[in-house]
């Protein structure tokens, strides 16, 4: 099975570059390897056309200048404007190698039906001024029509923003090696378009942050053995609201089951006893009044949901506190995340490594409040986030992270916005807990929920509701299972 696709930020992609240097290739070739790439990138999605290619001072501007040359060769008509003469030397070889004129960089695009822009880099720390400002301001309109060099120029590599107030938006970012943070997280990625990551021929960089796939986790699968039978397959316990407030811990239920956990029990407070059992077939029924009741029960089980429509109150709190001193690892959602607004160091002084929290961004900001904005990044937010409680952090979106309290990290990049429909994160919070009670470590399950939860639904598409996802599951998982090493 290949390793999994690391994402590098700014100064690990430096260093790869310096690896490879060093270790006998120069500069000037991995930048005839990149613009070359790039080169082939857009002549595989147009065909030969009035080309204009925008060249900055460095290398990103080097990339660009073989670029131009290589699509000319290709037929294509390239202009090349330049906000500025090369300044290293690299890209001063590369601007050597254009033999055609080189025109000062305008205000508009004319009547170019592609655009290669190669301006900056993704180590970018200024703004766009000028004319480069402006052409980023009307790049939106053309987007399609664009194609980034290694990021859209404008933008942050680490932070996967605009420096300042403008980028380029591309239909096509052509990167170099591996994604940057700025490809996978919001709103970086929306800036990027379509990403193709070509090999230039770097060596490996040491990291712990990746790509979320299955060649992350695949490997690690609780996949049943030939004698296996239910109690082996991990029971899990999710605990049910009041009887107005079930929906959403049996879309959890459900997801637990269908993603292989052999004994479900839905917890229910006995005047929800009745709604459940209406709606319920394979996962099992049991009561409870009180905190005390809800530790015993889940005493004998490996894994417990807590959250969905749980309800923000003494209760839940309480219900957490009780949960977390059984042996079970904990999946904790919504209410049980906001339930400790008022003092988070109380839940994270009874979670361990085990333990999974998967908060959407406002309810990830109550419990870590600031954290968010703060961190340099999403993925930094996670990591502190999970360095603090002591846990696995799964923070939702478009650009969903995966963290673990030993610094790995990933992010997932199959997210569906047909997943913006209430209770899907209800059925991914079961999804999680189905496969901790298996026996799977916590930040693969999570990273492994995260993915099938997104492909389901992009197998389904429009008119998505969360009650489709456990059910479009088992092709997921059929798929996966024809893949296994």
């Amino acid at each position: 099975m290949p390793a999994p696709r690391e994402i590098l930020t700014v100064a690990e992609m430096s260093a790869a570059d310096r690896v490879a240097i060093e270790a006998g290739t120069p500069g000037h070739v991995l930048m005839e390897r990149a613009g070359t790439a790039v080169a082939e990138a857009a002549a595989a999605r147009f065909a030969p056309c009035r080309t204009l290619v925008l060249a900055g001072p460095g290398n990103n501007g080097g990339d660009a200048y073989v670029a131009a040359r290589a699509l000319k060769g290709r037929g294509f008509d390239v202009r090349v404007q330049a906000l500025s003469a090369p300044r290293t030397d690299d890209a001063k070889r590369a601007a050597a190698g254009w033999d055609g004129p080189v025109e000062a960089v305008t205000g508009d695009f004319g009547d170019a039906e592609l655009v290669v822009v190669g301006l900056f880099g993704a180590g970018l720390d200024r703004p766009l001024t000028g004319e480069a400002q402006r052409l980023a301001r009307a790049s939106e309109r053309i987007s399609e029509r664009i194609v980034a060099i290694d990021l859209p120029s404008g933008l942050s590599g680490d932070a996967a923003r605009p420096v300042g107030d403008a980028a380029f938006h591309a239909g096509l970012t052509v990167t170099f090696h591996r994604r940057k943070l700025a490809h996978v997280l919001q709103p970086g990625r929306a800036f990027c378009g379509d990403v193709v990551v070509a090999d230039i021929g770097l060596g490996p960089v040491k990291t712990s942050l990746a790509e979320n796939g299955p060649d992350l986790w695949l490997a690690k699968f609780p996949w049943p053995s030939q004698t296996a039978h239910k109690h082996a397959r991990g029971r899990l316990i999710v605990v049910s609201g009041e009887a107005w407030r079930t929906g959403a811990a049996r879309l959890a239920a459900r997801a637990a089951l269908r993603i292989g956990a052999g004994l479900v029990t839905l917890l229910s407070p006995p005047d929800a006893l009745l709604v459940n059992s209406a709606h319920l077939e394979a996962v099992m029924l049991a009561p409870f009044e009180t905190d005390q009741e809800l530790e015993e029960a889940a005493s004998a089980v490996e894994a417990a949901v807590i959250g969905p429509a749980a309800g923000v109150n003494d209760a839940t709190l309480a219900n957490v506190l009780a949960l977390a001193r059984t042996g079970a690892a904990l999946v904790l959602d919504a209410d049980a995340l906001t339930v400790f607004r008022d003092d988070p160091e109380e839940l994270f002084s009874v979670l361990d490594r085990d333990d999974v929290l998967t908060p959407h961004p406002g309810e990830f900001e109550r419990v870590f409040p600031g954290l968010l904005t703060d961190a340099a990044n999403k993925v930094e937010a996670a990591r502190e986030a999970a360095r603090r409680a002591g846990a696995v952090v799964l923070v939702k979106g478009a650009d969903t992270v995966i963290a673990a309290p030993d610094g790995r990290a990933a992010v997932n990049l199959n997210g569906s916005p047909w997943l913006a429909t209430a209770g899907s994160g209800d059925v991914l919070a079961g999804l999680i807990g189905g496969l901790v009670a298996q026996g799977m470590e916590s930040f693969e399950a999570a990273c492994a929920g995260a993915w099938i939860h997104a492909e389901a639904a992009l197998g389904f598409g429009p008119g998505l509701i969360s009650e489709d996802l456990p059910g479009l599951t088992p092709k997921v998982l059929a798929d996966l299972h024809a893949r296994r090493a």
